[in-house]
């Protein structure tokens, strides 16, 4: 069994090394076949793993390979875990990861980088399994990091669009700012722990809990990380640009994986933050802020694709909520309803783009029903299911959130307002996108657009992923906060708290009332701005019953009077002008960040760049060319002073030598006569003087 666990992230490993080396020289046919398959095989492996730990939930299976990094009293294993929560996050990424996969196939069919794409997804799988596999904090932080890398290619996969590749570098640079915040919680973890294995730290903080200050500090950088990674304020302006890339990466980093990582950390640190109230306090806060923000800027957004961007950063927000409040197991069973849910609208967004001819305004769409019939209901339950309509998945998960919050009182009855605001914004922007995207009059030039239904490597995820909108949160999360979902998830908690509060049929069931009413009138209001027409209200009245399974028998389209698009939208950007176009603008916070971070940043750096290209070089160039000038007149004064000192003896004990060698004849007669010449000279000179 550890070593399925070992194949599971090996797998897309291999198929992104073999694809990466070797996919310009494959068919087309060949690269999607590795590509599809190493994941379809990862996800066979994942499910057998989780099956053998659904059966066997309070016994991990503990895969180490070996020691990575030993150093003094630092180690860290290269070792993987699969506990309840791995096996739930495993099994959401490699389901979801594998339909977008398959999806792929037909939607990238015809791009030149096909092969480079598929290297990219398997990367990216390989990633985000190691981020969710790993026992601890720096194999984890290995996966991170992978997965930002992977979201930088993806995102900017396009390069030769200057938005994309501008999308790709924005995310890249957020992140890095998360990624400082969590380095430094491991950090702090290990000089705290001494560890950074998930169980010897949850244990040392559990047996010998830390100060509240030290807990705080920790807590605080990790959730610094999980903003810039989940897209939470005022980390989140990379994820909206993100849409630059081909739907598949929408669907893949912003539903079910990437964007979740840091969810999954706060709640696999959950040991952590429970000690620092504070910061609970903080993510709750940032998280309602969040749900409530995007969502009133998805409210008018025009971009199919840049509404399910907002509504991710919206959704993430409720999970964080739930993290805040104490319910760690409802924020994950949001991050798995979620994953459902958002998944088939972005990759039923892509479906209407590519019937459009890569059309993604909502403005020129319209009556797309008639046309792409399959598309369109799989994109009609995922709506219903993310606006929290029961009883598809989106209502158990969201209800339990809202519930969690007002449980607990104080201050938590305002996250549980601004859920419920938030909640009214998703119902109404997401039946808004439904309404102006399928209903109403075709906006969009028939003679050069002739929308047609996808094939059906594309319909086949979306059906899948349908169902799963359907059923799943009604499978696993009945009864609430006590269902499969949560006593399977409790294992993972069992050391260090409850992972969810009690139910209470009464009061939780009033609760679930007033949240299913705050979806409809969402619905009712989109409805009233979007669609005039009073016969098309039977036929939208017919469809939405049979989703919710009142009418089952409507579910089948009988060809309802067509709807019509209003200017309704319109009137109300002119009367309420300021309103519409801050929302439109998305608050200026770019424009913001620009004018206030980015330029004072620029200009920080220009002005470093001149203080290094006249001070710093200067002086370097000063130094070289005193250096320079030195060096010349040691040169002279080496070549003329002691050269010439050791040339001028040399020449004078030569000159000398010349002389003194003409007496030198070797006859003896010469010597005597020059003895008798001193002596008379001597002689003479002692008789004179």
């Amino acid at each position: 069994m550890k070593l399925l666990v070992w194949l599971i992230p090996l797998f897309p490993a291999l198929g992104a090394l073999i694809n990466g080396l070797l996919g310009r020289r494959f068919t087309r046919e060949r690269a999607h076949l590795i590509a599809v398959g190493s994941v379809g095989l990862s996800l066979l492996l994942a499910l057998i793993v989780i099956i053998r730990t659904i059966f066997n939930p309070s016994e991990p299976i503990h895969a180490k390979l070996y020691t990575w990094v030993f150093a003094g009293e630092f180690s860290a294993d290269m070792a993987l875990l699969v506990d309840p929560l791995s096996a739930i996050m495993l099994f959401v990424v490699c389901g979801v990861g594998f339909l977008v996969h398959v999806y792929s196939v037909g939607y990238m069919h015809g791009d030149e980088g096909y092969p480079r794409f598929f290297t990219y997804l398997n990367l990216f799988m390989m990633s985000m399994l190691i981020l969710v596999l790993a026992d601890n904090y720096l194999l984890m932080f290995v996966g991170w990091e992978g997965v930002g890398l992977c979201s930088y290619l993806l995102i900017g996969f396009w390069y030769d669009r200057q938005s994309a590749s501008d999308a790709g570098k924005k995310a890249f640079l957020v992140n890095r700012i998360g990624d400082a915040g969590f380095m430094l919680a491991v950090f702090l973890i290990f000089w705290s722990t001494h560890s950074l294995n998930y169980e010897t730290v949850f244990h040392h903080v559990h047996e010998h809990p830390i100060s509240t200050g030290l807990a705080t500090a920790i807590t605080l950088l990790l959730f610094v990380g999980a903003m810039g990674k989940s897209a939470q304020v005022p980390l989140y302006v990379w994820l909206p640009d993100a849409m630059e890339g081909p739907t598949p990466v929408s669907a893949l980093i912003h539903a079910a994986t990437m964007v979740t990582a840091g969810v999954y950390m706060v709640v696999r640190s959950q040991a952590l933050f429970v000690l620092a109230p504070a910061t609970m306090t903080v993510v709750a806060a940032v998280g309602a802020f969040t749900a409530i923000f995007a969502a009133s800027i998805g409210l008018v957004q025009n971009d199919i694709k840049r509404v399910l961007a907002y509504s991710t950063v919206s959704q993430l927000g409720y999970m964080f909520l739930a993290c805040g409040v104490g319910a760690f197991a409802s924020g994950l069973f949001h991050v798995m309803t979620h994953a459902f849910f958002k998944g088939l609208l972005f990759l039923g967004a892509g479906s209407v783009i590519h019937a459009m001819h890569e059309e993604q305004d909502m403005r020129n769409m319209g009556g797309l029903h008639k046309h792409i019939p399959g598309t369109y209901r799989t994109m009609l339950w995922a709506t219903i299911a993310i606006a929290g309509i029961p009883p598809l998945a989106g209502f158990w998960s969201k209800d339990e959130i809202l519930t969690s919050a007002i449980k607990g009182g104080g201050l938590n009855y305002l996250w549980w307002v601004m859920g419920m605001c938030a909640a009214f914004m998703t119902s109404f922007y997401m039946f808004r996108l439904l309404f102006m995207t399928f209903y109403g009059q075709e906006r969009f030039d028939t003679d050069h657009v002739h929308p047609h239904e996808s094939p059906p490597s594309m319909l086949s995820p979306l059906k899948i992923l349908a169902v799963l909108s359907i059923i799943g949160g009604f499978i696993v999360g009945i009864p609430p906060e006590n269902g499969l979902f949560h006593r399977f998830l409790a294992h993972a908690f069992a050391d260090h708290g409850g992972a969810h509060h009690a139910f209470h049929w009464w009061p939780d069931f009033f609760l679930m009332i007033v949240s299913s009413l705050v979806a409809l009138a969402g619905l009712v209001t989109a409805y009233y701005l979007y669609l005039s027409n009073p016969q098309a209200r039977e036929g939208l009245v017919a469809r939405i019953s049979s989703a919710v399974g009142v009418l089952l028998n409507a579910v089948r389209n009988t060809g309802a009077p067509e709807a019509f698009y209003t200017e309704r939208t319109d009137q109300l950007a002119t009367k309420y002008a300021f309103a519409h176009q801050t929302l439109l603008n998305k608050y200026y916070v770019d424009e913001f960040y620009y004018a206030y971070v980015v330029r004072p940043i620029m200009w920080l750096m220009d002005k470093l760049w001149g203080f290094d290209g006249t001070i710093v070089d200067g002086m370097v160039n000063g130094v070289g060319k005193f250096t320079r000038l030195y060096s010349n007149w040691s040169g002279l004064v080496d070549r003329f002073v002691v050269d010439g000192s050791v040339n001028g003896v040399g020449v004078l004990v030569r000159s000398g030598s010349q002389m003194f060698r003409l007496v030198q004849t070797g006859i003896v007669q010469n010597y005597l006569l020059v003895m008798a010449l001193g002596v008379f000279v001597f002689t003479t000179i002692y008789l004179i003087f």
